[in-house]
């Protein structure tokens, strides 16, 4: 068989590509807080829409296809400013996983809390205990290196999104057409898609519609196994956002329609739209919040890996301490997942831990987890730009077209877009209450917490000795 046939074989079609990224992005969790807006959510997912999907896509489908070599950001940032700041910034990317999942597992502990016991979804001790099992027996799952993913997470998606999403849609929409009271209009004015824009804090959720697409970089790393990358690529993504955006649209205004706004848990939301759906007491219910759990479990085990090995491309250049070099015969690093367990275990005890209800706790956290995220974008962004002048010969697949004027215009559009989401992160949304915090605590809070974590891989990096970097 000729060289070219088989550089041919696992080229990704327009659809696979497609189908691939909605897996590793698609989900229902967002929907509850979304639906705090009403009407005004269809305003913010088109906003989040333009300043955040469009210019992460374009730049990151360029990097890919520039520099395809294993390790996605790390390389990026690396060929641009140096090893210490490609350092940085593939720590940031791991990092905030460590927090994110957090909120992910919450959202899988409240939902399964009405298999069992509804109540138990307003406790923070039994969400504790539920995180730190389920992440633990992941890790130890994927420790033994299975080959399974592809089809489990396929399969997962199937039974724990896409289905319980059109049981939620058409059961949603059946409900309402069957004459049933809703909560919000029906037929809506101008004036209600137009949040509050002269408030920040009622602005403040924008940052949940931008947080839906975060982790679109990472399907990057798939660019140059695309048949026609340069115009599938950026259309495979402009399908997967207007398909997630009119999903999150619909769900998130039905649950608005069903579950009072003051009673609507953060996490457990969309049982509660169920519930109201199907009756309280109806099996049903119990039927598709294990469903939902067992997609959710899915989808983070699929997820336990992929910022892992980013980090870990960094051991060849002696970036890692030996302790975090090892790995296992499965070519797993097992102490970097062990490491990752820890510091799930920490976050979800800051989470029990934190004063008031659920919801405040978790929007913390979701807080956190994009301002550490976002500082990774800046490095990303910023890369971008360097490369075009300090490697304009680099062949690119996909280049953002228009030369330099046209990458200062994507990228720096970027830039002034994540200074603005990353501002909105540190101030208390008007929509949810956060006990125990004034308004100086919790930027406190939130500054404090992102600029220690933005410090620990730069004091790593001054600590390095030649003998870390492998023979």
């Amino acid at each position: 068989m000729p060289a070219a046939d088989k550089n041919n074989i696992f080229k990704m079609s327009l659809p696979i590509f497609t189908l691939v990224t909605l897996a590793s992005l698609y989900n229902i969790r967002k929907f509850p807080t979304l639906a705090e807006l009403h009407w005004g959510l269809v305003t913010f997912s088109l906003i989040a829409f333009v300043i955040y999907l469009i210019p992460a896509t374009l730049v990151s489908a360029e990097l890919a296809t520039g520099w395809p070599q294993a390790g996605g950001v790390y390389v990026w940032v690396k060929e641009a400013f140096g090893e210490r700041w490609g350092f940085t910034a593939v720590w940031l990317q791991w990092f905030q996983m460590t927090i994110g999942f957090v909120a992910a597992l919450s959202f899988i502990a409240a939902t399964l809390s009405y298999v069992f016991n509804p109540a138990l979804s307003n406790s923070k001790l039994y969400e504790f205990i539920i995180i730190v099992v389920i992440w633990w027996a992941l890790t130890l799952f994927n420790l033994r290196g299975l080959k399974t993913y592809t089809l489990i997470s396929s399969s997962f998606l199937i039974i724990g999104m896409i289905i319980p999403s059109i049981l939620l849609i058409g059961g949603g929409l059946s409900y309402i057409m069957s004459g049933n009271h809703v909560l919000i209009t029906l037929r809506p004015n101008l004036s209600d898609f137009v949040p509050d824009f002269t408030n920040l804090n009622s602005m403040v959720l924008l940052l949940t519609f931008v947080f839906l697409f975060f982790g679109i970089e990472m399907t990057a790393a798939h660019a140059k196994e695309i048949k026609n990358v340069r115009r599938d690529y950026p259309l495979a993504i402009l399908i997967v956002g207007l398909v997630m955006t009119a999903a999150s649209i619909v769900g998130a205004l039905l649950l608005a329609m069903l579950v009072p706004t003051e009673n609507l848990n953060l996490l457990a939301g969309i049982m509660q739209a169920f519930e109201k759906i199907l009756g309280s007491h109806s099996w049903l219910v119990s039927v598709i919040a294990l469903m939902i759990a067992i997609g959710s479990i899915g989808e983070a085990s699929t997820w336990i890996l992929g910022p892992i090995r980013g980090l870990a491309s960094t051991a060849k250049e002696g970036s890692l301490p030996p302790i975090l070099q090892k790995t296992n015969k499965n070519q797993i690093p097992v102490n970097i997942m062990i490491l990752q367990a820890i510091l799930i275990t920490f976050w979800a005890a800051v989470y029990a831990l934190l004063p008031g209800g659920v919801n405040g706790s978790y929007w913390m956290l979701l807080s956190l987890t994009s301002l550490v995220y976002l500082v990774m974008y800046f490095f990303m962004y910023a890369a971008a730009i360097k490369l075009r002048y300090s490697q304009p010969d680099v062949k690119r697949s996909f280049e953002i077209p228009g030369g330099k004027k046209g990458m200062w215009l994507v990228s720096g559009f970027g830039l002034i877009a994540l200074i603005f989401i990353f501002i909105l992160a540190l101030i208390p949304p008007s929509q949810i209450v956060i006990t125990g915090f004034s308004t100086l605590q919790y930027l406190i809070f939130m500054l404090g917490g992102v600029t220690l974590i933005a410090l620990v891989p730069l004091i790593i990096y001054s600590r390095r000795k030649p003998e870390w970097k492998p023979s």
